[in-house]
């Protein structure tokens, strides 16, 4: 089974940056997509960014001109760089991926929660203002 394992979460003022790095490993066919969740207390978790093996993208419109996903395709290890920071962008942050090529995945942020294999335990960011 795929596992998951982020890091780099922490506490910055507003206009900060953070780095988030999530480390797969388990595979049982190959990285596919991997990509980010995210979700505050008493909200439903929303998707983040994704990014497709092959380096194709896809952001969540609040945090497309800020944050951006890159991949360690040698080490199945996904990245969110974050940048100018703001308190509305406090949530734990979750890392997901899909093991294997889907013939019916799409790159949407629905059609990749329902692709879904693995989560991770999710590491916490909290921007103050």
């Amino acid at each position: 089974k795929v596992q998951l394992v982020e890091s780099g979460g922490g506490s910055v003022q507003a206009g900060g940056s953070l780095r988030l790095s999530c480390a797969g490993s388990g595979w049982t066919y190959s990285v596919y997509a991997m990509g980010w969740f995210r979700q505050a207390p008493g909200k439903e978790r929303e998707g983040v960014a994704i990014i497709v093996v092959y380096g194709t993208t896809e952001y969540e419109d609040s945090v497309k001109c800020r944050f951006t996903i890159s991949q360690d395709i040698s080490t199945t290890t996904v990245y969110l760089h974050m940048n100018s920071l703001e308190p509305e962008d406090t949530a734990m942050y979750y890392c997901a991926a899909v093991d294997g090529i889907s013939m019916t995945w799409e790159l949407t942020f629905e059609s990749f929660r329902n692709s879904l294999d693995a989560w991770g335990q999710g590491t916490l960011v909290t921007v103050s203002s």
